[in-house]
């Protein structure tokens, strides 16, 4: 089936199938007429078949101004394995995005408030729909026809009836010589995820967590111990209310808790809670947390999914979402890892409002990384935003509801998520090092721990002298050089340490990471104007060290002489991660 098809079927659905048959007060009642139902029957088939993962299937969603809608069509594609409770809740998702009239007056507004009912069914509601379709359904010729698709998809599509995980298909292909003894084969796996901008989550009007969750029956969640502290009753209470079993499990991750045991802990803690591989765990947290428990979620039965909501804005528009997952090792920041992004990544900016400012700070670092490299409309609004992100937290701290630093604050969040995730999962697996979100990441893991810096200090430290190089080949003009450290150093970011000092140190770094790049240094930095990247392939030791002088020199005539505010992990009260090993912090 095309995606022209899936698209045509669910309107046609919606203009064709008669919503009369469905009463709320007679939950059985009306599942067996639904059942019964032509045009529902259509509309199964057609979501069964559908080429869920397909580019195709999302440009025609938004043509149809229904992107809300693609991530429950692509889980409906499991429609005969899914609970009555799970298909009418993922079903009342779907139409609800094509509702034009939207509101209680909408005839479409039935399947949300079916679906409600629905879940309040216990004798029904976790029944498979197709045990139901295929036994329970009062018309036998009905049930065949059910039986029949059962049995074609299972031979045809078997990821419509029994899938390890909704959230990913794969594919492949073998050819072999005449005998055997020589086998090539080609292996696919495409996966999905859902990225959202979403204030007040915790909320108990907002449902982007309900929607997950109800139907599973509970969520098992790993939280940073600063965010319980904050928000641990509003996490369970928000639970509470819908109904919804919930067990939290809170760690303590700071930079030196991300080390091989933390993953370890969690893991034990999965086994233990027995953790389905089609269930996804809750995350709230940071950018630690969010890359612990993601490597966690990963080696767990080898693909746990989960939901990551994002407590802080690195995690909000870069870690959150980053399909990488990992933990330091033997003394190296994030030696150990797996491809494994979030089903759902949240970002709710009423999170920042409690944050410390350098906290904040560190992480605006990561937002103009993609404005130089990937977005010049972002980095012209970060120079509107300035001081006042910082002082309002993003427009949720001592600013008024129709302060224009509530809708910036959204653009750039927006602007920020959507360039980076451009860039990222564009190449999932770093099967090539053209990532322009690298930006800032060639020098600084060599200086990071040894430093004590915070992450995002060190990014804009070598962003800034990444610009400088750029200057340097006249890839950029000095115009476009100065404001890229302008708005690093308005911000309070750091564009010098004296770590720098020890040149044998960027020396080795750059070394090290031309290993991990697949012997290229392929250094991410802009070209042809702010917005735009190029990769410098070639630095040799000489110009590294002559390029270093240079640039601390010029640094010196900025504010600060380049020093950032609170650049250090200490400043913020975290442990010095240059002076607090990950084997202590768990000892």
């Amino acid at each position: 089936m095309n995606t022209n098809t899936t698209v045509t079927a669910i309107e046609s659905f919606i203009a064709q199938f008669d919503h009369g048959v469905i009463n709320t007060s007679d939950v059985e009642g009306s599942l067996d007429a639904i059942f019964r139902d032509v045009q529902f029957q259509r509309l199964l088939v057609a979501l069964a078949e559908s080429p869920a993962f397909s580019p195709g299937l999302g440009r025609q969603f938004a043509l149809a101004n229904a992107v809300q809608g693609i991530s429950a069509c692509r889980m409906l594609r499991g429609s005969l394995n899914l609970t009555l409770q799970r298909y009418f809740e993922l079903l009342a998702q779907l139409l609800r995005a094509f509702d034009r009239a939207s509101g209680p007056s909408s005839p479409l507004h039935v399947w949300r408030l079916f679906s409600d009912e629905l879940q309040a069914a216990e004798d029904i509601c976790d029944i498979k729909l197709v045990v139901f379709a295929t036994r329970l359904v009062t018309d036998a010729d009905v049930r065949e026809f059910y039986k029949s698709l059962a049995q074609r998809l299972e031979a045809e599509t078997p990821h419509a009836v029994y899938p390890t995980s909704n959230y990913r298909e794969s594919d492949g292909s073998v050819e072999s010589t005449p005998d055997d003894q020589t086998i090539e084969a080609v292996m696919s796996v495409t996966t999905f995820a859902t990225i959202k901008i979403v204030d007040r989550a915790l909320s108990t009007e907002q449902s982007v967590l309900k929607d997950i969750y109800k139907s599973l029956g509970r969520c098992v969640c790993l939280v940073d111990q600063n965010v319980e502290q904050s928000y641990g009753s509003e996490l369970e209470g928000y639970f509470r209310h819908h109904g919804i079993a919930f067990h939290k499990r809170v760690y303590r991750a700071m930079e030196v808790d991300k080390g091989i045991r933390t993953v370890e802990k969690m893991l034990g803690d999965f086994k233990a809670l027995g953790v389905s591989r089609n269930e996804p765990v809750l995350i709230v947290g940071g950018g630690v947390l969010a890359d612990t428990a993601g490597l966690a979620c990963a080696l767990y039965g080898r693909n746990t999914p989960y939901v990551m909501l994002a407590t802080s804005i690195v995690s909000g528009i870069d870690a959150g979402p980053s399909p990488r997952t990992c933990c330091d090792g033997f003394g190296y920041k994030n030696l150990f890892g797996a491809y494994h992004p979030p089903v759902v990544s949240i970002t709710d900016r009423f999170f920042f409002k409690t944050l410390h400012a350098g906290w904040l700070r560190h992480g605006i670092a990561e937002i103009i990384k993609m404005g130089v490299v990937k977005n010049a409309e972002l980095f012209a609004d970060l120079e509107r935003g300035q001081s006042r992100l910082i002082e309002t937290r993003f427009g949720t701290l001592n600013c008024a509801a129709d302060d224009p630093i509530q809708a910036l604050s959204q653009k750039i969040l927006g602007g920020a998520l959507r360039s980076y995730v451009a860039a990222e999962y564009d190449n999932l697996y770093e099967t090539h090092q053209c990532r322009p979100h690298a930006y800032g990441h060639t020098w600084s893991p060599g200086f990071e721990i040894a430093a004590g810096l915070l992450h995002g200090h060190a990014v804009a430290i070598c962003m800034g002298f990444g610009a400088y190089l750029s200057r340097r080949l006249q890839w950029i003009s000095d115009a476009e050089f100065h404001r890229i450290l302008k708005l690093m150093s308005g911000f309070g970011l750091s564009l010098w340490h004296d770590v720098l000092d020890d040149s044998q140190m960027l020396w080795k770094s750059q070394q090290t990471v031309t290993q991990k790049r697949g012997q290229n240094l392929v250094a991410p930095l802009p070209k042809g104007g702010i917005g735009h990247c190029g990769y410098l392939n070639e630095l040799p030791q000489a110009e590294l060290f002559s390029a270093l002088r240079e640039y601390k020199a010029l640094c010196k005539t900025y504010p600060r002489e380049g020093r950032g505010i609170e650049p250090l992990c200490s400043d913020v009260g975290l442990e010095d991660p240059s002076t607090v090993s990950t084997e202590t912090a768990h000892a």
